[in-house]
């Protein structure tokens, strides 16, 4: 099956978004502020565009983690620095990664003219509903035309997400089914998503006989069709929802988006940077769409 432009879109531009959790220079920046390990890193940085909100709001737009993973970094992290250090602080993070990177021109054509069309992109993303693209969308722009692609990438795949979990909300899928399902469906493994979303063995197995009640699942863990037709209109909601700002940008330019990110991207997945088994259950694929 092809897919869907908004899905390959984030195939393509989630790595270099990603970079802010993988690259060891989030975590130095964030200790030397005196926030406490990694998590707590990733949780201050994420959720700084919305302020110094409360666990309880983190995990509801978050959606996936287990509330005792986000309580225990939130609200700390506001003791340490203000969301505005931490905004300044993930931006100079994500510059230092890109300028160590090798054969990183961050002053480039391809990355100027790729930071050109990932802002349009970006200010045409569907912000209505979508509270993390929302709180990013307005957010000054910054000025180095590598930043300002990592910005794009950032409103756009919140856009996607926030999306997403509106999806798995109408589908009455909880936080942790979300991932039995997607895990069943031959997306990460229970070890990673219970590694990085932190749900138990006995909320892992609840969770997973409230699906089979629901015929959605076999007893040994098995999508059934409805399971499967299930997982399948979440992800097909998912990009429908996206494809609603993409629709606007138009053919030409998501090709040519697509064509100037792609090898960025890929150098970024050959180094190692994110791993295959990614809690984003996003799986690289190195072959440009025909006609590129």
């Amino acid at each position: 099956m092809t897919d869907s432009r908004a899905r390959r879109l984030w195939k393509v531009l989630e790595p270099f978004h990603a970079i802010t959790y993988f690259a060891p220079d989030t975590r130095k920046a964030t200790d030397a502020l005196g926030l406490r390990g990694g998590w707590m890193s990733y949780f201050a940085c994420r959720a700084a565009p919305l302020g110094a909100v409360s666990p309880e709001l983190v995990t509801a737009i978050f959606y996936n983690f287990h509330p005792s993973m986000v309580a225990r970094a939130i609200p700390d992290a506001w003791t340490f620095a203000t969301p505005a250090q931490l905004l300044t602080t993930r931006l100079q993070a994500v510059d230092s990664a890109v300028r160590a990177f090798p054969g990183s021109d961050p002053a480039g054509t391809p990355i100027r003219r790729a930071a050109e069309l990932a802002r349009h992109a970006a200010e045409l993303a569907p912000t209505a509903g979508r509270p993390l693209a929302a709180a990013n969308a307005a957010l000054p722009w910054p000025d180095e035309p590598h930043l300002v692609l990592w910005q794009a990438t950032t409103i756009l795949r919140e856009s996607r997400g926030d999306g997403h979990v509106s999806a798995l909300v109408a589908a009455g899928l909880s936080p942790c089914q979300a991932l039995v399902t997607l895990s069943a469906a031959g997306g990460p493994s229970k070890e990673v998503f219970q590694l990085n979303r932190r749900w138990s063995d006995d909320e892992w197995a609840a969770a997973s006989e409230d699906l089979q009640a629901r015929g959605l699942l076999t007893a040994d863990g098995v999508l059934t069709d409805a399971g499967q037709s299930l997982r399948q209109s979440v992800e097909d909601t998912t990009d429908r929802l996206a494809e609603q700002g993409w629709a606007a940008f138009g053919d030409a330019d998501a090709e040519e988006l697509d064509r100037l990110v792609r090898p960025i991207s890929g150098a970024i997945i050959a180094a190692g940077l994110v791993p295959d088994d990614n809690p984003m259950a996003m799986r690289w694929d190195a072959t440009p769409p025909t006609g590129h």
